[in-house]
């Protein structure tokens, strides 16, 4: 079975389209069914045709997947959103993880690769994301294998990982449509609602049009991962999960931060360069709250990077160009400053974004050393906001007045 990158061939709709006996028999057809067409109009019945298709997905992925427990995903298909209910299982992503995670994963011949392919393809937007969540740990696992492979040893076969990747990257080729990802610079020298400009208006020429800056460069049609275009194509495709990232369980943003920091590759003491309460400095700060300083230190110690089987902790470190690491960041950013995110989430993005700061300081590039740097500093702002307020909080709680105040009535005459 090939991996269909492209859709299927026009030739069976042009043929039954100009045929005017087909087109008699099709008409013909739907009369005796009673009007079947009016179907697709009608919510019911899509709503049960999304429900089958997912359930025909779950039940050949339960199939696929090797597991001690045959009912851990097979269960699933009882839900009334199976789809949901499988984005949502922990279960079904462990299961998932171990067997993409296997030596042998990623081949063409891979079932669960055209799996993956083929429920992205559909058209049932829950199928789409259950795909999606697993872009992470595909990515770390395609782009692992292949810059550790040796000149010595043959390359593993990993087309199976590269069809689905390219199949985001085509989705994201068609809906941007060949334009850019352009975004406005605003001229601060220009008057707005938020400043009063410093130049007088008369001295400044009517002409000046705001800047404006290429977010992401428009993307050209790919029909194989290259050497010169794979990093760019895994970052579309990590872009693809970006967009789609608040709708992402937790756990895959977690594995997402852990390979984020994996990838990044340095150990050297400038990870703790910026962090002012790590290690010892706990002591200085926080001598007079034990209770406090207990919880940050196992707070920090969960937050320590484990170092690999072997003591080599920068075996996964890959080359993070700028079209792969800045939707890195994007997510990374996501990850530390969403209001709703749990804490691991936060303590693992903590963490790559250290790792990645000392990459970029390691690799001298400006735009990269600013951004993880911004990173940084704005995580141990939010970690010394969040002290203040739990420090603050009791000696603000015994002024408040315990007795809530009584919803104003109005009363209305007749």
């Amino acid at each position: 079975m090939d991996f269909r990158i492209s859709g299927g061939s026009p030739s069976s709709s042009s043929t039954s389209s100009t045929d005017p006996h087909n087109s008699s028999t099709s008409h013909r057809r739907r009369h005796q069914n009673g009007g079947a067409d009016n179907n697709s109009s009608d919510p019911m019945h899509s709503w049960w045709e999304s429900i089958s298709k997912a359930r025909s997905r779950i039940q050949l992925l339960s199939s696929i997947l090797p597991s001690d427990d045959p009912t851990a995903v097979a269960s699933l298909v009882d839900s009334d959103r199976p789809a949901r209910s499988l984005l949502l299982s922990h279960p079904a992503y462990s299961l998932l993880s171990t067997s993409l995670s296997a030596p042998s994963a990623g081949s063409g011949e891979d079932p669960l690769c055209h799996w993956l392919y083929d429920t992205f393809l559909s058209d049932d937007a829950d199928l789409r994301l259950v795909v999606i969540s697993f872009i992470p740990l595909l990515s770390s696992i395609y782009l692992s294998r292949v810059h550790s492979s040796s000149s010595t040893s043959p390359t593993p076969s990993l087309s199976g990982f590269e069809a689905v990747l390219l199949a985001l990257y085509s989705a994201e080729t068609k809906s941007r449509a060949g334009k850019p990802i352009l975004v406005s610079i605003p001229d601060l020298s220009q008057p707005s609602v938020y400043h009063t400009p410093r130049a007088p208006i008369q001295n400044r020429p009517s002409s000046i049009r705001p800047a404006v800056g290429v977010l992401s460069p428009a993307l050209e049609p790919q029909i194989a991962v290259k050497s010169t275009k794979r990093a760019s194509i895994v970052g579309v495709a990590l872009d693809s999960y970006f967009k789609q990232i608040s709708q992402m369980p937790s756990w895959s943003k977690v594995d997402f931060c852990r390979f984020a920091a994996d990838w990044a590759g340095q150990d050297c003491p400038c990870v703790w360069e910026l962090d002012e309460t790590h290690h010892g400095k706990l002591e200085n700060l926080f001598s007079d709250n034990s209770r406090i300083l207990d919880g940050l230190t196992e707070e920090l110690r969960n937050m320590e990077i484990e170092e690999k089987p072997g003591g080599d902790s920068s075996k996964a470190r890959i080359p993070l160009p700028w079209e792969l690491l800045q939707p890195v960041l994007r997510i990374v950013g996501h990850c530390l400053l969403g209001p709703l995110n749990a804490e691991d989430v936060k303590n693992g993005a903590s963490v790559a974004a250290k790792h990645l700061y000392a990459r970029a300081q390691h690799d001298l590039v400006p735009r990269a050393i600013l951004a993880t740097r911004s990173l940084v500093q704005l995580d141990r702002r939010a970690r010394e906001a969040a002290r203040a307020a739990d420090a603050s909080g009791p000696a603000s709680n015994a002024t408040t007045p315990s007795k809530a105040k009584k919803p104003e009535v109005l009363l209305v005459s007749k």
